[in-house]
């Protein structure tokens, strides 16, 4: 049941080949909840070695690497994530009634809120995750904000949550989560992005002089840090620790401020709604990370 709700995550949120799911019901559906944020371990690390690559190739490109950090990150969800923040904010813009928000969620158009969404939710990605990568923590920021982007999905689906319609993948998803498997899922992941801040702070750190006792005073007075590039910024320990830990606290509490919304407005949360909060989730995790590293 796990492994089928495993690849039910992969196949949603992802379009990487996945096998399909021997059977599809409710509970394998909040096992892909639930598990959501290991398929965001797997493409946001996918979207960081792009941001390594292009860092590695020409590393004065902070612009190029960010841009094209974010654009794969888009095709590797199969920017399923920004329709639906494009028809929610659609909906939500027309100050309509909640027949009317549900049924413009259902077009397939996309309408000038849905157009002004999309793009100030990526010039916010491109622009803070530059920053990110200026403070020498770029491809760590773009792998902590997917994975903590992907966490508002099992708060979202928890249990108490209901769905605003009867059929589709809200229904299908809605209140299958409960709040102490969440709980666990977010502090695993915690514990894996803070340790990943501690190691980058680690290994950018510059070794103190007293550690060149001994050795020529010219030669020491070279900075060198424990990475390959000793040019390299170097990160601080407490910035990036407080930066992730806050960028998880801030997309769950998005999560549980969007669903009320959502129950408020909709009676419920849908497919788009999902996608919308993820889509949020992301450039909030991305400018926490940049304000504080």
């Amino acid at each position: 049941m796990r492994l089928d709700g495993l690849r039910l995550a992969f196949g949603t949120l992802t379009v990487l080949p996945t096998p399909a799911p021997r059977q599809v019901n409710r509970v394998t559906a909040g096992g892909a909840m639930l598990l959501a944020p290991v398929a965001g371990v797997v493409i946001g690390g996918l979207s960081a070695a792009v941001v390594a690559a292009v860092q590695a190739v020409q590393p004065d490109a902070d612009l190029l690497a960010a841009v094209l950090g974010v654009v794969t990150l888009c095709v590797l969800s199969g920017a399923l994530h920004l329709d639906g923040l494009a028809d929610t904010a659609d909906a939500f813009g027309s100050r309509r009634d909640r027949e009317t928000k549900l049924r413009i969620m259902k077009q397939s158009d996309i309408g000038p809120f849905g157009v002004v969404a999309i793009a100030a939710v990526l010039l916010v990605d491109v622009a803070a995750l530059t920053t990110c990568i200026q403070a020498g923590f770029g491809w760590q920021a773009i792998f902590v904000a997917t994975v903590a982007s992907r966490l508002t999905l099992p708060w979202s689906c928890r249990t108490g949550v209901p769905s605003a319609r009867p059929d589709g993948l809200g229904a299908m998803v809605a209140a299958t989560v409960r709040p102490y498997a969440a709980a666990l899922v977010t502090l695993a992941a915690l514990t894996l992005l803070l340790a990943l801040a501690w190691l980058t702070a680690l290994l950018s750190a510059p070794i103190p002089e007293s550690a060149f006792i001994g050795i020529d005073h010219a030669a020491s007075a070279i900075p060198i840090s424990l990475t390959d590039n000793p040019a390299a910024p170097s990160v601080a320990l407490w910035p990036a620790l407080i930066g992730t830990a806050l960028a998880i606290l801030l997309t769950t509490a998005l999560a549980l401020v969007a669903t009320r919304r959502a129950r408020t407005a909709l009676g419920g949360i849908t497919g788009d709604t999902l996608g919308a909060t993820v889509e949020l989730a992301l450039p909030v995790a991305l400018l926490t990370l940049a304000l504080a590293v």
